[in-house]
């Protein structure tokens, strides 16, 4: 006679929901690293008080913030939120805003860094915004003082698809016939902080579009007309003609002539200039 098995379903189920709700509990309770405010030698925290005596236009929001998290209190309990990126200010009150006597984060990304480590090492890669070398901060993209930092999270895409054409003012369009990907938002093809590849794209060569495009026409021809062949409600499956499978073997999907505007185009449906 058989002897009954010693693990259960239920047994199975309650005891690794057990051992679930203690990994949880550990990791709420475990220490974690808090980041040091930068330090200006000789100088001591006032509290974010004394900032808004001179900066009510950007501490007047800053409860709205997404770094307003940070909620840093002194040895006195005093708020030093402005000082956790600024540093203390004393030296800076004492020079009525004096320039070189507070920490600027426009100035140098190494303030934002001290908390954004990932973000460094993005900016290092071979293919980044120039951040770096001074040439552009932060807060051109992130407004660190009211809202969100991250533009465009959420449901507001538009907003985030507008921080970057500021500057990349020949992707805004309008187009005729406009490349679905950028409703998504610029960062549903391009890391901004930076990447491998070239442009900033998250994936390289036809890798990029096949992350959305596992179907695409394949073109042949019927009666002497190009077409299009293996259509399935209006998609084509990617499995057609030795020619178009070569020319993805060998490039990018906007090489060889083909998709060569894809952000937009206002001549071809097919992302044609």
């Amino acid at each position: 006679m058989s002897s009954p098995s010693r693990w259960t379903k239920s047994t199975l189920i309650f005891g690794g929901a057990a051992i679930w709700g203690l990994l949880l509990v550990s990791c709420v309770m475990v220490d974690r690293t808090v980041v040091a405010p930068p330090q200006i030698a000789g100088a001591t925290y006032v509290g974010s008080k004394e900032c808004a005596q001179c900066h009510e236009e950007k501490t007047g929001h800053f409860a709205s913030s997404s770094h307003a998290r940070l909620a840093l209190k002194d040895d006195k309990g005093r708020d030093i939120g402005c000082e956790a990126c600024h540093g203390p200010a004393s030296k800076h009150v004492a020079a009525g805003g004096g320039k070189g006597s507070i920490v600027n984060p426009q100035k140098s990304p190494e303030a934002c860094f001290a908390c954004h480590l990932d973000k460094r090492a993005q900016f290092s890669l071979p293919n980044s915004h120039q951040v770096l070398n001074g040439k552009m901060s932060c807060s051109d993209c992130h407004d660190v003082h009211e809202g969100a930092a991250i533009a465009g999270s959420g449901f507001d895409i538009e907003k985030q698809t507008a921080t970057c054409t500021k500057c990349h003012t020949q992707q805004k369009g309008p187009f005729v016939y406009e490349h679905g990907a950028i409703k998504e938002g610029c960062t549903a093809c391009h890391n901004p902080h930076g990447t491998v590849n070239q442009k900033m794209l998250v994936a390289r060569d036809a890798n990029l579009c096949l992350r959305c495009h596992l179907e695409a026409p394949v073109a042949t021809t019927v009666n002497g007309v190009l077409t299009s062949s293996g259509q399935i409600n209006g998609n084509a499956i990617l499995n057609g003609t030795e020619n178009h499978n070569s020319r993805l073997m060998q490039g990018a999907c906007w090489t060889a002539g083909c998709h060569e505007a894809p952000h937009g185009s206002n001549v071809s449906y097919h992302f044609r200039y």
